[in-house]
């Protein structure tokens, strides 16, 4: 694969990070690359992303996919800091689970959770491997903006649906693809990247590296569907309201006006 060093517009949300460089996809490098960069660096230069947002300009406060989940069993894919299990928690599920690919992140939701008076149970893994979930068990699996970094969308996609009850609901939010091709310059929007580019590459970041592919969207929902879900709903649009409420007069947030820079994806189990 071509090693040299090629433009990209940002890793998952507004900055811009210039060059990276493609490397080739090795499972086992990336998770190492990229739980040692959440342990160490985490959301100290990324920032978090927590529930009710999905993303930039888009809430579930709007959108209302999850409904009412008292008495449900929640599953988070990639938990970070526990803010998003506190939402749900505090919203009466009667069980909260998650996975993350770093120990320091869970450590930091298991705090989070113990302070506001919430408890979960805790799995660091891969989200792509076996890790003793049980099967047919959760009502909801969610991820806010963290379902990106798998290695294996398609395995990743079939152990979700292995660990949803029949009819079960799948939620998803990660950078729209769009967003990612785009950048903007003198008040113009300019292709920076190949929309169908699914290489690998690696990004330095304030002393560490991230690796990542960036996904069309077909390919999410074609996996989504070979993992035998059916999708409900797809979000795709940035919400006014949150962007005058912020009063926010960015280049990114003149960006989302134009195009979507998040998505979310409401799957159902069939």
């Amino acid at each position: 694969m071509d090693k040299n060093s090629v433009y990209r517009t940002n890793i998952i949300g507004a900055g811009e990070v210039g060059s990276a460089v493609s490397v080739d996809m090795d499972k086992n490098y990336v998770h190492k690359i990229n739980s040692f960069y959440w342990d160490t660096k985490g959301n100290d230069f990324l920032g978090a992303i927590v529930l009710p947002l999905y993303g930039a300009y888009v809430s579930e406060e709007k959108c209302r996919l999850f409904g009412d989940v008292t008495g449900k069993k929640m599953l988070e894919i990639g938990c970070g800091n526990g803010q998003s299990l506190q939402y749900l928690g505090e919203r009466k599920a009667s069980e909260l689970w998650a996975v993350d690919i770093s120990e320091k992140q869970i450590e930091k939701a298991a705090q989070h959770l113990n302070a506001c008076g919430l408890s979960a149970k805790f799995i660091c893994t891969p989200m792509e491997e076996e890790c003793g979930l049980p099967v047919d068990y959760f009502d909801f699996v969610y991820s806010i903006y963290a379902i990106g970094w798998t290695t294996d969308l398609e395995g990743t996609f079939g152990r979700i649906a292995s660990y949803l009850k029949k009819d079960g609901v799948f939620i998803f939010s990660w950078s729209h693809p769009i967003h990612k091709c785009v950048a903007a310059e003198n008040n113009m929007l300019a292709f920076k990247k190949c929309y169908f580019d699914e290489s690998w590459y690696s990004v330095s970041l304030d002393e560490g590296t991230l690796t990542l592919s960036d996904r069309k969207l077909s390919t999410y929902v074609n996996a989504l569907a070979k993992a035998g879900f059916v999708i409900e709903q797809m979000v795709e649009e940035s919400d006014d309201e949150i962007m005058q409420s912020r009063d926010d007069n960015s280049d990114f947030a003149k960006k989302a006006k134009m195009l979507p820079v998040t998505f979310v994806i409401k799957a159902r189990k069939l």
